[in-house]
């Protein structure tokens, strides 16, 4: 997650100010974008360093964290194929925003976009055969949600102008839920047909399906900061999940057997300095208890 998307989902009369968490140095630490690897054992995520981003992949309990890739580029969004071998994320490595996969060594990698507009946020089809991504290639101010095979080719959208981020294949791979504007929507990826489940100000951010298929995680700010919520495929049943005390709770993601939810967690500090950085850090929610524990560290 780069920090101007923290911004951007911040942006809201929050008043989050900095706090330095640090990692054994004195830097301080800017861990998001979390997803899961198909057996739930590890987590990849973006770790930002000054200017720099990079991927990174550590142990679900927060153990072994260790860079996959440092290049000199903004290397952010991970996402692991169903097969656990690949990974998918985006870069400027050669100057524009593009989407690229590589194995899980490191080894291998490809572009698999290379349109003049910005590609971001790839997200694997549960059969591994497609990808869904956003980009601005339709012009304007439109960020639209596109899917194409998972070698390239194929490129089709499913939506006709908007501001869409987060998009996630439905554990069926029928539908994508996506965040458009400050809503949740679900889009047919057969069709583009779309469904909106939340009406801002009783906003949806960053939507995550449960492994069930018959639920999503969420953020909102319907309670003034970001909380995290669920609902129904349906819309209904919009229920407060989880409320972190002195701070923001965004990008959820569920685990793959359903037991709990990754996300960011951003601190809010009073009086901070004006224009200093908010470091965040990946923790971890079991649901069933709700018990809250911080995994990068």
């Amino acid at each position: 997650m780069r920090r101007w998307l923290v911004g951007l989902m911040l942006a809201t009369g929050l008043g989050i100010g900095a706090v330095f968490w640090t990692l054994g140095t004195s830097d301080p630490s800017f861990d998001g974008a979390p997803a899961w690897s198909p057996d739930g054992r590890r987590i990849v995520f973006a770790v930002e360093r000054g200017a720099q981003s990079d991927v990174w992949i550590m142990n679900a309990d927060g153990s072994g964290r260790a860079p996959l890739l440092e290049t000199s580029s903004q290397e952010t969004s991970p996402a692991i194929a169903p097969d656990g071998k690949r990974i998918a994320f985006e870069t400027d490595l050669d100057g524009n925003v593009d989407i690229v996969v590589m194995n899980l060594d490191g080894s291998g990698m490809r572009r698999l976009t290379s349109h003049p507009a910005g590609d971001h946020a790839p997200a694997w089809s549960p059969d591994g055969r497609m990808l869904a991504f956003v980009s601005e290639r339709s012009g304007g101010d439109a960020r639209d949600v596109y899917v194409m095979n998972a070698d390239g080719s194929g490129v089709r959208r499913l939506t006709d102008g908007g501001q869409y981020w987060a998009p996630q294949f439905s554990p069926n791979g029928t539908e994508i839920a996506a965040q458009g504007g400050r809503d949740v929507y679900l889009i047919a990826v057969a069709t583009g047909a779309r469904r909106r489940l939340t009406y801002d100000p009783q906003n949806g951010m960053s939507p995550t399906w449960s492994n069930s298929g018959t639920r999503l995680a969420f953020a909102s700010t319907r309670r003034a900061r970001l909380e995290l919520f669920t609902t129904d495929v349906d819309g209904s049943n919009q229920d407060l999940l989880l409320s972190m005390p002195g701070g923001s709770a965004m990008d959820p993601r569920w685990s793959p057997d359903g037991t709990h939810i990754a996300f960011v967690y951003v601190p809010q500090v009073d009086n901070a300095p004006k224009g200093a950085p908010q470091p965040y850090a990946i923790y971890m929610l079991e649901v069933a208890t709700k018990k809250v524990t911080r995994v990068s560290r």
